[in-house]
């Protein structure tokens, strides 16, 4: 077994709101709706924006740093440093976040990210670490991990998890002491390299550059039930809009898009769902090129007296830009110059200033969010103001 050393890897973060759902009813279709802290509306702006505040805080104390997810990141400290001055540090930041974004986080560190997640979950779950957890020792690893639901750990979820608890494996450092080629041989390459993970080997690296997403989708359920072909296609052209957007930045073309369209599994009618595969005969990043394609989508997918709860659309086959070589004989419709002045308008102004007019400029198809909190980190008019 590798002896754990000084240089760590932590990891910080989580913050979510508690949600709960109740089923209503609307217009003679079922529905849900989402309860946030109470009866609060989602609000991603004000998400992506605390997001951000808080990263850029915790990256003052890093130079390499990993966002794995909208409230987590990964930070590396190539430095050797005593165990209460890793606990001083993760503490610092604890503070400076509070301080700066007023948003509590947990700091964990270990040699591997699988024990700094596990020193993560010390710091928030098991009783007297206070917020703030660090393994760089045998006892401190094995003390932590026999604490630990094996469901616990990163990579293990529930599924999973039933099957290693039929061998007899409940905790982490159960599955810790289990051999790595019987994990891989039961399992997946997968749960042994968790396994290593677990007794200090580094398995999982970052890139040093992300790569493109090999599909990209937009899908979100309505505000209100859509029964109607033409608000169904607004909202579809929304969701090209967002997708193809993606897609531009990251510099690539699509070969074909997925559309589709469904009512809840939770109707008292049969659940419909319905999905159109679309390839196009030139691989494209025209928002233009993909949203003249949905009319004849549409009627493939719309029914009449189907109270649809959800569509979306996704990008799929996608291939870098710079290396496609284009048909002599195919002709292509794009506009690049135009899509970048789409982009750079909404960028500076606004997400929807400009816009495919199919779209439409009614609200009825989106999420209703009555009860958004202020945004005072994104808007000025949502500032607090004290008159004195």
């Amino acid at each position: 077994m590798p002896t754990l050393k000084n240089r760590q890897r932590v990891g910080l973060g989580d913050f979510s709101g508690v949600r709960r759902q109740q089923p209503m009813r609307q217009n003679g279709c079922s529905l849900t709706r989402l309860f946030l802290a109470g009866i609060l509306s989602q609000l991603y702006e004000l998400y992506h924006s605390l997001s951000t505040k808080m990263m850029d805080t915790i990256s003052q104390f890093a130079d390499d740093i990993y966002v794995y997810s909208i409230d987590e990141l990964f930070a590396q400290f190539d430095t050797h440093l005593s165990h209460d001055s890793w606990l001083d540090l993760g503490r610092d930041i604890r503070r400076t976040v509070w301080k700066e974004v007023r948003l509590p986080v947990g700091a964990g560190g270990g040699i591997t990210p699988t024990l700094a997640k596990a020193a993560s979950h010390a710091a928030k779950r098991i009783p007297g670490y206070n917020g703030v957890a660090v393994i760089d020792s045998e006892q401190e690893r094995i003390s932590i991990l026999k604490q630990m639901d094996v469901t616990d750990v990163w990579g293990i979820g529930n599924r999973l998890g039933r099957k290693l608890n039929l061998l007899g494996i409940h905790t982490a450092h159960q599955l810790s002491v289990q051999s790595p080629a019987r994990m891989r041989k039961q399992f997946s390459i997968l749960v042994e390299n968790t396994v290593r993970e677990l007794n200090g080997e580094i398995r999982i690296k970052w890139d040093d550059v992300r790569p493109d997403k090999q599909q990209i989708y937009s899908t979100r359920t309505f505000g209100a039930r859509v029964t109607d072909k033409r608000d169904l296609h607004k909202a579809l052209v929304g969701h090209c809009e967002s997708a193809m957007r993606k897609l531009r930045r990251q510099k690539s073309l699509t070969k074909a898009m997925t559309v589709f369209a469904s009512n809840s599994p939770h109707d008292d009618t049969a659940y419909y769902r319905k999905s159109i595969y679309h390839p196009f005969a030139v691989p494209t990043m025209d928002t233009r090129i993909v949203t003249n394609a949905l009319p004849a989508i549409i009627d493939k997918i719309f029914k009449p007296g189907v109270c649809f709860y959800r569509c979306g659309v996704g990008i799929v086959e996608i291939i870098p830009a710079a290396n496609y070589q284009a048909d002599l004989f195919s002709l292509n419709n794009d506009n690049p110059k135009l899509m970048n002045v789409l982009d750079a308008v909404n960028d500076r102004y606004g997400k929807s200033t400009l816009q495919v007019a199919s779209k439409g400029f009614d609200k009825k198809h989106e999420m209703k969010r009555q009860f958004l909190t202020k945004r005072a980190t994104t808007r000025w008019s949502d500032v607090p103001q004290i008159k004195c």
